[in-house]
């Protein structure tokens, strides 16, 4: 594959989104297959005009950075214009930006700047749900259940409900924040009337998908985008656009976590779902130089993950097995194996990711005793005890081994400064609707959306404008002062030169991004395969001192080796094999 050093956008061209006709010959693989995306959470990433909040202006000051980094496309997060009940990802508008974040203009403005720079853009499509102040849930409620305007509540799931007044939920389901998935609705008459679906909170009720105009609708809006630029789209809640019909109670049926035993649920992760995508494909292979689709589809088991990226729907789809297997070499290498052979099976290239802005931190998550359970979210950690220091050992080499595996990768805002998840938030500043939804009782995700930061002794370390009298919209800790994208840039200890390293040699190394990996012998506690041509990757996760294979020079390692130039426990190291052994610089 044709790799290019990530220094500026010249130096990036053979990735850069092309400016005429796309290259469709058989040497250039899908650019898509090898991309390392950034993810831009926009509310917590660079705020340009000092109200607290990031914006499109402060994205586009950061641009250079992103393109510095040596990553390959950004995703940012939802936009549009919304109330914000739940970070964005209740719309009330999906071909208008949300004031507090700017203009369209400014939008058009930003994917242009992206694209000189020789970086992709990826948005956000929120399909299962909208905002209640989405023009046609108000349509919705204005028109009734009955009569000839019926057709308003049809693009939603409007029931009327159990028992002798249907006083009672339609069924048992269960809202991802907390609480019942349904919500009974006042009519126009002051009546108590039918019962809306919402899977998370009660302002986002879920669209029907089964009906025409639901689905022309988001075609519509995709190609909204797409005409502006935009190369392709993150599916929120991919897994969850299908219903069972008749809407049967769960009866108890959870879904389990990634690699869980296979359960038939009603709402999640059902076969009728894949129909959507395959339409949705065919809308991105009408493009000259196509468009690309990732899914967030939390399922069972590879086998079930790989289904969404089949030949005829979505290109890509987060791993997320990968993040919720322990720091334990013998898991780590059954993840990854089961992975690898599902995708290799439908001729996809795996989708890696560590962390994101609805999981716990890696930082804090590897710092903490693995195996016990899932470490997804942050009520999953906060009883455990804590070694800030081994957390993000451990994460700098997982960065390292993500980056080596064949496919492409997505980095998490802050990942790359090596932030750990802020866990003592106050009360009274957690927004996530999951807090109020769970009565208190659920921490909720705000601890990894706090305002990265840049710059500065103190907050808000150059997230905001200098002079700027309003303070990020989550408080930042003191301790993030050594942790500023300012203070770690020329550290060559600092996690942000391991990250800008790592993917400067991912582009230049013909080995790394698509492709295949073979297994190497390794001592227990320890992972260690190649890529052809000439590359291993060494990964310690609990072993005693692993020797670096003779005939090697180390290219890169996440932390320092022996004196005797041995891989200690929770370091990984690059080498290029059929070389003469020296130390890394």
């Amino acid at each position: 594959m044709t790799k290019a050093p990530p220094s500026g956008a010249a130096d990036r061209s053979p990735k850069a989104p092309p400016s005429g006709a796309a290259d469709h010959s058989n040497s250039a693989p899908p650019w898509w297959r090898s991309a390392v995306v950034y993810q831009v959470y926009i509310r917590s990433f660079a705020d340009g005009d000092g109200d607290g909040i990031g914006d499109i202006a402060g994205l586009r000051s950061r641009l250079p950075y992103l393109a510095g980094l040596g990553v390959d496309a950004l995703w940012i997060t939802p936009w549009y214009l919304s109330p914000m009940r739940d970070g964005g990802y209740d719309v009330a508008d999906f071909r208008t930006i949300d004031p507090s974040f700017g203009t369209l203009p400014d939008a058009r403005a930003a994917i242009a700047e992206a694209h000189r720079l020789g970086l992709r853009v990826l948005l956000d499509l929120v399909p299962n749900h909208v905002s209640d102040q989405h023009p046609w849930f108000r349509e919705a409620l204005a028109a009734g259940p009955a009569g000839s305007r019926s057709a308003e509540r049809a693009r939603f799931i409007f029931r009327d409900g159990r028992g002798p007044a249907g006083t009672e939920p339609p069924n048992d389901w269960r809202s991802n924040f907390g609480g019942s998935a349904w919500t009974r609705v006042t009519e126009a008459d002051g009546r108590p009337g039918q019962w809306y679906l919402h899977l998370f909170a009660p302002q986002q009720p879920d669209l029907d998908w089964t009906n025409p105009e639901v689905r022309e609708e988001f075609v519509a809006i995709m190609r909204f985008w797409f005409e502006l630029g935009v190369d392709g789209f993150r599916i929120d809640v991919a897994h969850g656009l299908a219903k069972a019909e008749g809407l049967p109670d769960a009866s108890g049926v959870v879904p389990p976590p990634v690699a869980g035993k296979r359960v038939e649920h009603p709402h999640w992760d059902r076969d009728e779902v894949h129909e959507i995508y395959r339409t949705w494909r065919a809308l991105a292979d009408e493009y000259e130089d196509p468009k690309v689709f990732v899914g967030e589809a939390w399922v069972h088991s590879p086998e079930r993950l790989a289904r969404y990226v089949r030949a005829d729907e979505l290109h890509t789809a987060f791993n997320f097995d990968f993040p919720v297997t322990p720091w334990q070499a013998e898991r780590m290498r059954s993840s990854i194996d089961a992975t690898l052979r599902t995708h290799r099976a439908v001729g996809a290239a795996p989708t890696w990711v560590l962390s994101n802005h609805d999981t716990v931190r890696e930082v804090s998550r590897y710092a903490r005793p693995q195996g016990v359970g899932p470490l997804l979210k942050l009520d999953d950690v906060l009883a455990l005890p804590a070694d800030p220091s081994r957390g993000l050992r451990r994460a700098r080499a997982a960065a390292l081994l993500m980056l080596a595996l064949p496919g492409g990768a997505y980095i998490y805002q802050g990942e790359e400064l090596g932030l750990p998840e802020v866990e003592d938030l106050p009360d009274d500043v957690l927004r996530d609707p999951g807090w109020e939804l769970s009565g208190h009782t659920a921490r909720g995700r705000d601890g990894c959306r706090v305002p990265i930061p840049w710059s500065g002794p103190a907050p808000p370390f150059g997230f905001s404008p200098p002079g700027a009298r309003v303070p990020p919209w989550l408080p930042q800790p003191a301790s993030w002062r050594e942790l500023t994208v300012a203070a770690e840039t020329g550290d060559e200890g600092s996690t942000l030169e391991l990250y800008r390293r790592a993917l400067a040699l991912r582009h230049e190394h013909p080995a790394l991004g698509d492709g295949e990996l073979r297994w190497l012998p390794a001592p227990a506690g320890a992972l260690a395969f190649a890529r052809e041509p000439g590359f291993a990757c060494i990964v310690n996760v609990s072993a005693g001192a692993v020797a670096v294979p003779p005939g090697t020079r180390v290219l890169i390692a996440s932390g320092p080796l022996t004196a005797r130039h041995r891989v200690p426990q929770d370091t990984a190291v690059w080498v290029a094999v059929g070389a003469r052994e020296e130390t890394p610089t």
